[in-house]
């Protein structure tokens, strides 16, 4: 049986950004440390973002940050966020924490041990039981990803329920002292976030996940991820990525269609992370659309800026708020160079 989506929740922590005020302090930070910083700050009114949301306030960039205080900040905010999502998630299906068998945590900017899905389980009322699957390292795909791997711990067993939690604290990975260009655009670009989905296995009418997939390009390693240092996650961006999009990513997602029986002319919509506005654009141009058609996955950016493997959900989240029907493809893309599938069909 196809699985179904029972719920959806968003969240963002409480520190709202707005990008004129977060380009004036990047310029004064940057500047300081002896960045060449004005031929760069276009990148921040180009972005196509107005606002994003921090579980810092923004002086709190003003100062160097180890490793270890970031993850600490890291593991405490997204544990509060997953709390939230899961009681939303639950109250919204009508469900109780009990029934759910499956909990799958998706993240990629920060570390637990134990898991947050662990830690989690301290804080409510989860069964003993109920069976914990943590996923690090999908980066930007980490939205569309997580859900097929949720699905398909669900889909093994009829009657069973799977929370999917994806928090991403990105704001917490900002470098000062790094005068890369990858590191002002992440500043330009990166926000908080986290979101929630639960799945059933049951025959009962709602929106399915009807197919899942994903597809990586050899070679592609150095296109997007993290540098480990000894201050923190130090973002890796490449600037050939819409070029990618453009040039790769239409035959991957016609190849997944295809081997589930489908073609792009059956698809009635595209639900897409909106990594930044030169992607979307680029996704557009793939799928044969008018530049500014992806209304959902602009507004996105532009309210919440990028937030890696959570945005793709905020965009579903909306797409499902503006009466979303029919017959749409999931995606996202992320490190290695990876884009993840999934079919969503809405009666």
């Amino acid at each position: 049986m196809p699985v179904r989506i029972l719920s959806l929740a968003t969240a963002v922590p409480p520190h709202a950004l707005d990008q004129p005020a977060v380009m004036a302090r990047a310029r004064s930070l940057f500047a300081r440390e002896g960045h060449d910083i004005d031929r760069l700050l276009p990148v921040f009114a180009n972005a196509g973002i107005e606002r994003r949301y921090s579980c810092v306030p923004l002086e709190w960039y003003d100062a160097d940050h180890s490793w270890a205080e970031r993850n600490r900040l890291y593991v405490e905010n997204a544990l509060d966020l997953f709390e939230r999502l899961a009681r939303d998630c639950a109250e919204q299906a009508g469900i109780g924490l009990d029934e759910i068998d499956n909990i799958v945590t998706v993240s990629s900017t920060g570390i637990a041990t134990p898991s947050l899905d662990a830690l989690l389980m301290e804080r409510l009322a989860f069964r003993d039981d109920c069976a914990r699957t943590p996923i690090f390292g999908l980066g930007c795909a980490g939205g569309v990803l997580g859900i097929n791997r949720g699905a398909a711990m669900t889909a093994a067993r009829a009657g069973a329920t799977t929370l999917v939690l994806v928090v991403e604290l990105c704001a917490l990975t900002f470098r000062k002292n790094d005068r890369r260009k990858a590191n002002i655009v992440a500043t330009a670009l990166f926000g908080d976030g986290a979101a929630g989905v639960l799945l059933r296995n049951d025959e009962k009418a709602g929106m399915r996940l009807t197919a899942q997939g994903e597809h990586r390009w050899p070679g592609t390693l150095d296109v997007m991820g993290w540098d480990v240092t000894d201050g923190g996650l130090a973002v890796q961006f490449s600037r050939d990525i819409p070029t990618l999009v453009r040039e790769r990513f239409g035959d991957a997602a016609r190849i997944f269609l295809q081997r589930n029986g489908l073609s792009m002319e059956q698809l009635d919509g595209f639900v897409c992370h909106p990594g930044g506005a030169k992607v979307i654009e680029a996704l557009e141009e793939v799928f044969g659309m008018q530049r500014g058609t992806m209304v959902d996955a602009r507004e996105t950016l532009r309210q919440y800026g990028n937030m890696s493997a959570a945005s793709v959900l905020f965009v579903l989240d909306r797409a499902i708020a503006r009466g979303l029907r029919g017959r749409h493809l999931l995606t996202a893309l992320g490190p290695g160079f990876t884009a993840g599938f999934g079919v969503l069909e809405a009666a």
